[in-house]
């Protein structure tokens, strides 16, 4: 069986934290980016508790919903669930992909963070739905990130498996090409969104650049 949020895993992946941008709402960000023609957005929140993390993500998800683009929850299953997200991220310290699935069921979306062959090749037997891959560059966002892997650590892995690969980690418009050419399906972005002067105008110079995202 054919799930259509499945087909829609490509192009701008737009992560929501609110500790990259404190002083903006993300409800406010959802908004715009989407009208500038973004289609799949992450909840991330790695601080706040469970409670408070439902009552962020829940309108988030309810906008979204609304507004017809993909949310996917970072980390938690059972938050995840609670707001019946679209799908659920992972990491690789997070819920196994197995058991995940189980708690997720067979309808929602579970993409993995990868950041060396060896993890690809492991999520990949798996069978995720996509895998995130990086970091590419020196994340914006992230100070204990994973060893920067560059683009030929890219092009490396995309024979190793047949899932969507969204590439991240540092991705700008002004490096968007190269990471497009050398092969993702599509990036996932924080800072170069959350923190840019003009959102929409921001979105709108990463589309150009890529192949526009299923319907």
């Amino acid at each position: 069986m054919t799930f259509p949020n499945r087909s829609r895993l490509s192009s701008l992946y737009v992560i929501l934290d609110p500790s990259v941008c404190p002083d903006r709402s993300l409800v406010d960000i959802l908004r715009d980016t989407t009208k500038a023609g973004a289609t799949i957005f992450q909840y991330r929140n790695k601080t706040s508790s469970m409670k408070e993390a439902y009552e962020e993500a829940l309108p988030l998800r309810n906008l979204a919903a609304e507004l017809g683009v993909l949310f996917i929850v970072n980390d938690r299953c059972d938050l995840a669930l609670a707001v019946d997200a679209d799908g659920v991220h992972l990491g690789q310290g997070d819920l196994p992909l197995d058991l995940a699935r189980k708690v997720m069921g067979p309808d929602k979306l579970i993409g993995i963070s990868t950041h060396n062959p060896a993890q690809v090749r492991a999520a990949s037997a798996g069978k995720p739905d996509y895998l995130g891959f990086g970091p590419i560059f020196k994340p914006g966002s992230k100070q204990d990130h994973d060893p920067v892997v560059g683009i030929e650590g890219l092009r490396a892995i995309l024979g190793l498996t047949s899932l969507p690969i969204f590439a991240i980690g540092g991705i700008t418009v002004e490096n968007l090409g190269e990471v497009m050419r050398a092969g993702a399906n599509g990036v996932a972005v924080i800072s170069a969104i959350l923190k840019a002067p003009d959102i929409k105008r921001a979105v709108s110079d990463f589309l150009s650049q890529m192949p526009a995202p299923a319907s």
